[in-house]
């Protein structure tokens, strides 16, 4: 399975793996399965840490890299990305999340990602 990680999840993941339902974790634990962070995530990131709303123990860039070390894969935004985001109905705010749904529907991935309002959309969410 392939997935992408909101991300809540991937900070989640590197932070408080027990927040995850038990279904994620074993899904991102499966070697079998590809995990995708996006750049829009890594962008979200690190414009909440320069606004002081997230924290790591260790700079970003450690994180994501010893996440990719573990076999997370980056997920460049795309030009396709863009114009799929054209089909994305505007009914969640967030832009990252927008770009994040388009990113899903555009590259098939189940996206991970524990936010309701993503229900709506017409994409393979992966949570409970």
């Amino acid at each position: 399975m392939k997935l992408l990680l909101d991300t809540h999840a991937f900070i989640w993941m590197d932070r408080q793996p027990e927040r995850l339902p038990s279904k994620v974790f074993e899904a991102c634990s499966d070697g079998e399965n590809d995990l995708f962070l996006s750049v829009a995530s890594v962008w979200e990131m690190q414009i909440k840490l320069a606004l002081g709303k997230l924290q790591f123990s260790r700079p970003l860039r450690q994180v994501v890299e010893d996440q990719c070390a573990n076999g997370i894969v980056i997920l460049p935004v795309k030009l396709a990305h863009m114009w799929r985001l054209a089909e994305v109905p505007p009914i969640h705010g967030d832009p990252f999340d927008r770009m994040l749904i388009a990113q899903s529907m555009d590259e098939d991935l189940h996206f991970v990602s524990g936010d309701a309002v993503l229900r709506n959309y017409p994409i393979k969410l992966f949570w409970k």
